[in-house]
């Protein structure tokens, strides 16, 4: 097996594709990212060109729900209706080792210049270590002149936020973009990081949709945003109640 293999499919023609913009919506904190990238494919009924497989992808392979197993891999969708084309850049895991991060990176770069990708947007989570209750989302650039873009579709930019920097393809993509020319913008929805985050998702998606000037409904999006609140609440009052039982038992 090579380090990275990518194969189109056989029904897809890279004739279809003209200047498209990229969307990287791939696993990280509160998957954020990818529940936007997922959502959006789902809505516009988006599909699947390619699959990417790597060495830099953890040992282990995806059970599916007829219990027939399956090699992890990335994907890559594509959309086009009159006004739009989008390739999605979607998948089960990012890299586990720094070195593999780079090659992937670079893997996805070579692939967005042969579609002649004009914008790259990287999608992730700002773990903040508590609940919020109106996510913010955060964003950061590779070229000064796309700030008051991104502003005005309702980013935002926090004296340098996050202050560890941007980790992984979302982070990558948008650094070594720039030496390809191709514009980078990374919006990040705040999250506790602690788990599956609907509700940053949700706020993620509205600018994301005025950047790209599609509008996507995002009910689905919101009720699960509110089952994982509710599901987040009972975990709170469980914990509250095994504390006031302890505290019972010590009195």
């Amino acid at each position: 097996m090579e380090d990275i293999t990518v194969r189109f499919l056989d029904a897809f023609s890279m004739d279809e594709v003209e200047s498209p913009v990229l969307i990287e919506g791939l696993p990280g904190i509160g998957h954020v990212g990818k529940l936007v990238a997922e959502h959006i494919i789902h809505e516009l009924g988006a599909k699947k060109i390619a699959q990417i497989h790597s060495i830099y992808f953890p040992p282990q392979v995806i059970i599916e729900e007829d219990s027939v197993i399956r090699l992890a891999n990335n994907e890559i969708f594509f959309y086009k209706d009159d006004t739009h084309q989008i390739l999605f850049l979607v998948g089960d895991f990012q890299s586990t080792s720094n070195e593999g991060h780079y090659l992937l990176a670079d893997q996805y770069l070579k692939i967005a210049e042969e579609f002649g990708v004009r914008r790259i947007y990287t999608l992730g989570g700002f773990g903040v270590g508590h609940l919020v209750e109106e996510p913010r989302v955060l964003a950061a650039v590779n070229r000064i002149e796309l700030k008051e873009e991104a502003a005005e579709a309702g980013a935002v930019f926090d004296n340098g936020e996050p202050a560890g920097g941007i980790i992984g393809a979302a982070g990558l993509l948008l650094g070594l973009s720039a030496y390809h020319n191709i514009d980078g913008i990374c919006l990040m929805g705040e999250t506790s990081g602690y788990l599956v985050d609907p509700k940053s998702a949700t706020s993620l998606l509205k600018v994301l949709s005025n950047l790209i000037g599609i509008t996507i409904d995002s009910t689905t999006l919101v009720e699960r945003g509110v089952d994982m609140e509710r599901m987040v609440q009972k975990l709170i009052e469980g914990e509250q109640a095994v504390h006031d039982e302890e505290l019972r038992y010590i009195g």
